[in-house]
């Protein structure tokens, strides 16, 4: 840090100081910082002893003055703001994120749209160019968000596949369907045949993948399909506790039931409990993510993991690259299923 002339005061270092104490021209730490193109390794290494000898940080309103990009990046949340708070996933998936950017030094705005004027207004904020790229979580078809920033040109990467978009829009998504084929498997090989689910909403990639994965096993099993063992829900807790009660009134004989959420089994939970229906001797229990709400249920829950550490690492990865003019891209990533006491 160094001394200003007047009072004694300290003020921050400046690009001129970083360029004294590595002994190179200023437009060597300007080129330093904005990439280090036509940069010697020895020039490089220099500004960066520099930087950290002199504390020095990057002016990010000037360096985007001249860069025309706001060195910061979206969380976008289309759900409302109840949703954010109850669903251990979203605060997953953003520290996830947080961190992932934090290593290219770029900061997160977390963005909670969950009406359609709250919608209009924060579409208008990125248009304008207050971030540089956008990772849109939780994109319900229909959904104007996702399509008006593609067509804005602003680079956009969806957590899961967008309805109606393919391959026009970035995403990272865990393999749904695949996830619930295990789960149900599984929960044929303990020798269930009455098998219910509570879907996601089906108007969002995974609520429409995991009932697809369920239907299918029990095509291949040769179970017949019967549409009052099927429910939907919106992953919250209260959703999956009034489709249990549903799935009783309609099929009292269920012996197990496939919820598409962590949260929506804990609510699956308290209404086989209420029920007097014991879990799992009477009725087995899957849910899916391998969220904190899984090891927090009683019993603890089998589920399917989605690996969230590396949905975060690649969505931030593909959306810098995009930024940086790369074309859009698509990531499928592996779940695998977790078995605890619910089955």
């Amino acid at each position: 840090m160094t001394m200003s002339n007047t009072g004694g005061r300290r003020r921050p270092p400046t690009i001129h100081d970083v360029a004294r104490v590595a002994g190179v021209s200023r437009g060597t730490v300007s080129r330093v910082l904005n990439g280090g193109h036509y940069v010697s390794p020895a020039a490089q290494e220099a500004v960066n002893a520099a930087i950290r000898k002199t504390g020095y940080v990057v002016n990010r309103h000037a360096r985007s003055l001249i860069t025309g990009r706001s060195d910061s990046v979206g969380f976008l949340l289309t759900e409302p703001q109840e949703r954010f708070f109850e669903d251990p996933n979203f605060n997953v998936l953003l520290r996830g994120c947080t961190q992932a950017l934090a290593a290219h030094d770029v900061p997160l705005l977390l963005m909670l749209a969950g009406t359609d004027d709250e919608r209009r207004r924060i579409t208008r904020y990125i248009t304008a160019g207050h971030v540089d790229g956008v990772l849109l979580v939780s994109s319900h078809s229909g959904d104007p968000v996702a399509e008006e920033l593609r067509a804005a040109g602003v680079p956009l990467v969806a957590c899961g596949k967008p309805i109606g978009l393919g391959s026009k829009v970035s995403y990272v998504a865990a393999d749904d369907r695949d996830g619930a084929r295990d789960m149900v498997r599984h929960l044929l090989a303990l020798g269930r045949r009455r098998i219910g689910m509570v879907t996601g909403p089906l108007d969002t990639p995974g609520g429409v993948e995991r009932l697809a994965g369920y239907k299918e096993v029990l095509a291949g099993a040769r179970v017949p399909l019967d549409e009052d063992l099927i429910v939907s829900g919106d992953y919250s807790r209260a959703s999956g506790e009034a489709g249990a009660e549903r799935l009783l009134a309609q099929a009292p004989d269920v012996d197990a039931v496939f919820v598409a959420s962590d949260l929506m089994a804990q609510g699956v939970l308290t209404a086989l409990q209420r029920a007097g229906r014991r879990v799992p001797e009477d009725v087995a229990v899957g849910g899916f993510d391998d969220s904190p709400a899984a090891v927090a249920a009683s019993p603890e829950l089998t589920t399917i993991r989605q690996p969230w550490d590396r949905i975060s690492a690649e969505m931030v990865r593909v959306l810098l690259a995009q930024i940086g003019g790369e074309d859009p891209a698509a990531v499928i990533l592996p779940t695998e299923l977790v078995v605890r006491q619910s089955t």
